[in-house]
């Protein structure tokens, strides 16, 4: 078990359970949580329609605006055609931030928090009502690289 002491005084403990998950206790009275926004549908319509970015750059597009020195936002085309089909995915939680801290978001390192956390990262949060508390689902720093074999100096 890990303690983490925030900036109000609130005591925080994060354990290791047996299924590689972690169980976060605390004072969660006052906390944020966020979702992950869904850009498959905006995206599927804005391919439908001709458009040719990369995912990534569509993402930074559907939320961009300015606000020039004349006033009033202005918003890129692909935000005033696609930011309304954009949603937030409220089944899976992946930040949690109590008041005082600490702010914990996906693929956060837990190691930060004690060397028994060292090399496990944040996939999502599920709260535990029984318990009080969230329970940290997880997966391992270099899990990205089970599946890959070296082949002549290759990565494949």
């Amino acid at each position: 078990m890990v303690e983490y002491i925030n900036r109000y005084n609130d005591k925080f403990t994060f354990t290791k359970q047996e299924d590689g998950s972690v169980l976060w206790e605390g004072n969660f009275q006052y906390t944020r949580v966020g979702y992950p926004n869904v850009y498959k549908i905006a995206y599927q319509q804005y391919c439908k329609d001709g458009g040719e970015l990369h995912i990534e750059d569509f993402i930074e597009e559907v939320h961009r605006t300015e606000y020039p020195e004349a006033g009033g936002y202005v918003k890129s085309e692909i935000n005033e055609a696609y930011a309304t089909m954009v949603f937030s995915d409220t089944k899976t939680i992946n930040m949690v931030d109590p008041s005082g801290g600490p702010y914990i978001t996906a693929h956060s390192n837990l190691g930060y928090y004690g060397k028994e956390l060292k090399g496990l990262l944040v996939s999502n949060f599920i709260w535990v009502k029984e318990k009080e508390a969230y329970e940290i689902q997880t997966y391992g720093e270099f899990d990205h690289l089970k599946e890959t074999k070296t082949i002549g100096g290759l990565t494949v």
